[in-house]
């Protein structure tokens, strides 16, 4: 959705070479997630899952905060059941594009992510923060349990600790953070673009077809029992051997060897 002139959007998207990074550009509002920016985001998701030259996303925000969650103004406005199930449907659609995009999503986290911007991170296949992160499913503390956010809190981090963070609304540091496996790494905060961009980098340094073969394969085997899981498995690996990437990279190592 283009902004108009004069308006600024409210996702910025910018290139380099092939990393995108998208911006949540809300700062007023600590990124809260609006209506309009989740279908924003996930029309820009979709089209970029038909990039074939892209290998790496960055989900960053904008101003003092990665994410405050969803717009508690636009969420006072609701005035029924079913348009609060529009609302949470749309952001869960958005968020199970992350994980659909075929290229891994690096999520560049400062200030607080909380609610749907902790859910937003767990959605996120890598993450690093800065060390004055902070990260809350704090909807409890308002009379609303954040039933959308545990679904992804829960696959990123232990189930005890996960429904602590969801009774208790609790705030938590990049550091433990990192400990209880939201996050990949907790970095001093003036190093933090550095570190996402080294990360970025190392990853756009693979094969494109290698990273896409993977992406899809990680998250397909993991509540496969185990025959199944590699049988499936080695179905892939033997697709992505075929690929002209694999057999050019294992030429070279051998011939440098």
């Amino acid at each position: 959705m283009a902004a108009l002139p004069g308006e600024q959007t409210a996702l910025i998207e910018t290139r380099a070479g092939d990393i995108v990074t998208l911006r949540l550009n809300r700062p007023g509002q600590r990124n809260a997630l609006t209506q309009s920016l989740l279908v924003e985001l996930d029309a820009t998701l979709e089209r970029l899952a038909h990039e074939s030259a892209l290998k790496c996303v960055i989900i960053a925000g904008e101003g003092s905060a990665f994410c405050a969650g969803h717009d508690l103004g636009e969420l006072e406005r609701l005035r029924s059941a079913s348009a609060a199930r529009a609302l949470f449907a749309l952001c869960s659609r958005m968020m199970q594009r992350l994980r659909a995009l075929p290229v891994p999503v690096l999520a560049r986290v400062h200030g607080i992510a909380t609610a749907a911007g902790c859910q937003l991170v767990g959605a996120c296949d890598l993450a690093i923060a800065g060390d004055s992160a902070r990260f809350a499913v704090s909807g409890i503390n308002l009379g609303l349990f954040c039933s959308t956010p545990a679904v992804a809190l829960s696959r990123n981090v232990s189930s005890k600790r996960a429904f602590d963070l969801l009774v208790t609304g609790r705030f938590i540091d990049a550091r433990t953070a990192c400990d209880y496996g939201l996050i990949n790494e907790a970095v001093p905060d003036a190093e933090l673009d550095a570190a996402v961009e080294r990360k970025a980098t190392e990853i756009a340094a693979k094969s494109g077809t290698a990273l896409r073969h993977g992406k899809a394969l990680f998250y397909r085997q993991q509540n496969l029992d185990l025959a199944s899981a590699y049988e499936i498995a080695g179905t892939v690996m033997a697709q992505n051997l075929m690929e002209p990437d694999a057999a050019e990279g294992i030429t070279h190592f051998l011939r440098k060897r």
